[in-house]
């Protein structure tokens, strides 16, 4: 991925198609860390829209797995990473 310099803060983005997609991630771990990070997934707007997300752009999205995500999504105690997500989102094809 290539990089941008935004006040001092490294941030990757990508072109696809002549199109430009910026890292939401990096932008907000450059703001507010990690913790930011995971607070955000645990939202249920924020899941809801990358499931919706996944559905479109995603051809091995993994809907059975994103079930278990959302009904858990909200509550006090659940938390996920961007790494647990990007691996549990992607149907294992064998």
């Amino acid at each position: 991925m290539a990089e941008l310099n935004v006040l001092n803060q490294k941030i990757s983005y990508i072109k696809i198609d002549n199109e430009d997609y910026i890292s939401i991630t990096d932008m907000l771990k450059s703001k507010d860390g990690d913790f930011f990070v995971s607070d955000w997934l645990r939202n249920r707007n924020t899941v809801e829209f990358l499931g919706i997300w996944e559905e479109i752009h995603n051809p091995n999205f993994n809907y059975g797995e994103f079930s278990i995500i959302k009904s858990k999504a909200g509550l006090n105690n659940y938390k996920i990473s961007v790494k647990e997500w990007t691996e549990k989102k992607q149907m294992q094809l064998e």
